[in-house]
């Protein structure tokens, strides 16, 4: 199975580039972060004219996560169940093929003393008990998308000017261990 994730910094801008991928060079299953519109205003027909099934949910200048396959995606989930408040469009799930695919556009956090910061480490808890469930239900699972975060030198451009901001290496290390939770 081949699946993309594409973080498209506003589906409106890169709609034609995401139509020349899915006729060109079509994954199985493509994710797409950061959507930047409104849930009415998602191309969905356009994509289905080309063969696609399409999941999404739309948030306007900010956020939005799809998931657009050529089988139709079942048992579709939005957001974390621990934050059924949050109104911020950051996660969508769906099984595509059998498998379970977590698609997700991660709090970026800004400032380690930011109160977005503590926000961070609060989403980033709930995704961890969100993903835990959904891995003692199927049996095939995939997460990806767009997290938000450079755990090594090389995930980063200048990795002496971000050091220490919440998306580099942050010295209380929370952010990035969601990776690794299926030890």
């Amino acid at each position: 199975m081949k699946i993309t994730t594409w973080n498209v910094n506003s589906l409106n801008v890169r709609l034609p580039q995401v139509q020349n991928l899915l006729a060109d060079n079509p994954p199985d299953i493509l994710v797409l972060q950061e959507l930047k519109l409104d849930q009415d205003k998602f191309p969905a027909a356009a994509l289905q004219m080309m063969g696609w099934h399409c999941v999404w949910s739309g948030q306007k200048t900010y956020n939005g996560v799809a998931i657009v396959s050529r089988s139709v995606p079942q048992d579709v989930h939005f957001g974390l169940p621990s934050l059924p408040d949050d109104p911020q469009r950051r996660v969508i799930a769906a099984t595509v093929g059998g498998v379970r695919v977590i698609n997700v556009y991660c709090v970026n956090g800004e400032a380690l003393d930011s109160p977005k910061f503590k926000y961070k480490e609060q989403w980033f808890a709930a995704l961890t008990e969100f993903v835990r469930d959904e891995m003692t239900r199927h049996g095939k699972l995939v997460l990806l998308g767009d997290f938000n975060i450079a755990p090594a030198d090389a995930d980063c451009y200048d990795p002496e000017k971000w050091y220490e901001k919440s998306t580099v290496r942050p010295s209380n290390g929370s952010g990035f261990k969601i990776c690794w939770i299926w030890d």
